[in-house]
């Protein structure tokens, strides 16, 4: 890794961390793909830590903590990792996340809201589109995981529907 890339990784890194800030999140975790076998993975956590180790073998792998190699128990993964969780909506793309049609308006859905399959659940603003988010399926809502207005990235857990 040359001194020019690392620069532009700790400025990434702090932009994330200030993404987390200013939008209240708890944690935030992006894969930088510099080429086909050069890649960056970084975790921002609201507890202060940064983690940040590359996707191919390096040096800095050794430095970086290594993931637990046994998997934990199905209800304590989900409680840990909501985008684990069966019912778990994950985010299509990246944008903000609006939880209702326009500002003042009730939400297009709230925590033991019963849902319809192709219900829209959310809004994700992307490039200046609004991207109406549909129920996968249907059941109760029991988790919202992101915050009206805040940023969400591809993948990312949105909501636990059940």
């Amino acid at each position: 890794m040359n001194k020019k890339t690392h620069e532009a990784d700790v400025s990434f890194i702090q932009a994330l961390a200030e993404l987390l800030r200013d939008n209240d999140l708890t944690e935030l975790e992006v894969m930088r793909e510099y080429s086909e076998n050069d890649s960056l993975n970084v975790r921002v956590s609201r507890g202060g830590t940064v983690v940040a180790q590359p996707a191919a073998p390096a040096p800095l792998a050794a430095a970086a903590p290594a993931a637990p190699s046994a998997p934990a128990p199905a209800a304590d993964s989900a409680m840990a990792d909501p985008a684990s969780h069966p019912g778990a909506v994950t985010s299509p793309m990246v944008g903000t996340v609006y939880l209702q049609p326009e500002p003042g308006a009730p939400a297009f859905a709230g925590v033991g809201d019963k849902v319809a399959e192709g219900d829209t659940l959310l809004i994700i603003e992307a490039m200046k589109t609004m991207n109406h988010i549909p129920a996968p399926r249907a059941g109760t809502v029991k988790r919202i995981l992101v915050e009206d207005g805040g940023a969400v990235e591809y993948g990312a857990p949105l909501m636990i529907i059940e």
